[in-house]
């Protein structure tokens, strides 16, 4: 390669460099978001962001069903990056209000786990993955709790609280209840309700936000929930006695993704930004800061750190996963079957 062209693909290339942010200046990035570690968020993530695409940020703020809503009221327009649960944006793509993903323009898809890349047939990839299971008060259940199946224990009368069936881990115990009852509830919805009735005796209350839960903790009114593992540490620092019971079939996996709406006025800034908070610098920042667990697959965490997350290829691996588009389906009638159980 001759001199001259060295230099100029040198030049070439830091003009690029240069220009990224300058293309990007004077333009306005929207996100959809919960809003959740505001301060945290804004310095490992925002603030550099803002740095390297010269640009401006702004947000839509609330949870999950009023977000989607007011995508689909907008007719997929609004926002350019839409933070969802899997459930949720289950629902966005089968409204159509999401776009499908160009892999090219994701680089930092090649250092994710498998099961983040593609979680919904071509549409946005998980940024942190979670799991449901069961935590319990080791001070207080004698025998340590390793099954699904331990739900129904007669020990546990009067003592278990479950998630209420619209929140994202509800439906889960309804699944679960068809295993007990050796059918698949999708397929055999009286015989998972029969095992979700037999199950009553041991539920104190069902609960609708992680902080009604912990006080449940608190006050001493359960032993044991069906929660998702991003409330073990809140928990456990109201009661270092919980701990999350390894359970001999797997927890579930929960996937947090991040999706481009189809009205989107800024793909190529959402997919840059999208990129950005895949990248491994940024994930390893997130995780030891107690933000999110990474999918990162080279983050690398102290068993202190690692212990609040769902982290690590051989955890991972040993995950269920949920057929949304069977759950959402089937989430109308199940809701009405559950209040009829539990008077809601």
């Amino acid at each position: 390669m001759n001199k001259f062209f060295v230099t100029a693909l040198a030049i070439s290339a830091t003009a690029m460099l240069s220009a990224a942010p300058a293309m990007a200046q004077g333009k306005t990035l929207t996100i959809s978001w919960w809003g959740f570690n505001g301060e945290k968020l804004e310095s490992i993530v925002l603030a550099p962001f803002r740095e390297q695409c010269g640009c401006e940020i702004v947000f839509e703020t609330g949870n999950n069903g009023e977000r989607l809503n007011k995508i689909q009221i907008r007719n997929g327009a609004g926002v350019d990056v839409a933070y969802f649960s899997d459930s949720f944006s289950q629902q966005g793509i089968e409204a159509g209000l999401f776009q499908k993903i160009d892999p090219a323009k994701l680089p930092n898809l090649a250092g994710i786990y498998d099961l983040a890349k593609d979680p919904q047939g071509g549409y946005g990839p998980a940024y942190t993955i979670g799991r449901v299971g069961i935590v319990y008060d080791t001070a207080k259940v004698a025998t340590p709790i390793t099954s699904w199946e331990d739900l129904w224990r007669e020990d546990l009368a009067g003592s278990l609280s479950l998630p209420g069936i619209t929140t994202t881990a509800g439906p889960m115990v309804v699944m679960k209840a068809g295993d007990h009852a050796g059918v698949d509830a999708f397929a055999d919805q009286d015989s998972a309700f029969a095992a979700v009735e037999e199950l009553k005796p041991n539920v104190v209350k069902n609960y609708n936000t992680g902080s009604e839960m912990i006080n449940l903790f608190s006050t001493g009114e359960i032993t044991a929930a069906v929660a998702q593992d991003f409330t073990l540490g809140q928990i456990q620092a109201a009661v270092p006695t919980v701990e999350w019971a390894e359970l001999e079939e797997g927890a579930i996996a929960t996937l947090n993704t991040v999706n481009i709406p189809t009205g989107a006025a800024e793909p190529e800034l959402a997919y840059e930004f999208i990129n950005f908070i895949l990248s491994p610098e940024i994930q390893q920042q997130l995780a030891e800061q107690g933000v999110d667990a990474p999918v990162v697959t080279s983050v690398e965490l102290t068993p202190e750190q690692a212990s609040l997350w769902t982290y690590g290829a051989d955890v991972i691996a040993g995950l269920q996963r949920i057929d949304y588009a069977k759950m959402n389906a089937a989430k109308g009638g199940w809701v009405d079957r559950w209040n009829e159980i539990f008077g809601m």
